[in-house]
């Protein structure tokens, strides 16, 4: 039985690629919280976590350069696993 391929190296790696290059999150615009590390990353809204622009469910690359987004945690959790991105503020009241 294979482990989880998001504790494998190339994942790690891609993770780390991806931090490195500082971007804002993709989802909402606003800065992510890239020095929040270890167990704390995991409880904090603000800190960085990989997206995947093809969800993993819907036929998406885990390993992908190409399908990788930075993003926050809540806003990651929040898209679940939709292909549309509603961007916020975005809306029109009329």
């Amino acid at each position: 039985m294979a482990g989880n391929p998001r504790n494998g190296r190339p994942y790690r790696n891609l993770c780390a690629r991806q931090k490195a290059l500082g971007l804002p999150c993709w989802l909402c615009g606003h800065d992510i919280r890239y020095d929040i590390t270890g167990p704390e990353a995991g409880r904090d809204a603000w800190a960085f976590t990989l997206d995947h622009l093809v969800p993993l469910s819907r036929g998406g690359d885990l390993l992908d350069p190409a399908n990788a987004r930075s993003a926050h945690r809540r806003c990651n959790s929040a898209r679940g696993n939709r292909l549309t991105v509603r961007v916020q503020g975005s809306s029109r009241r009329w």
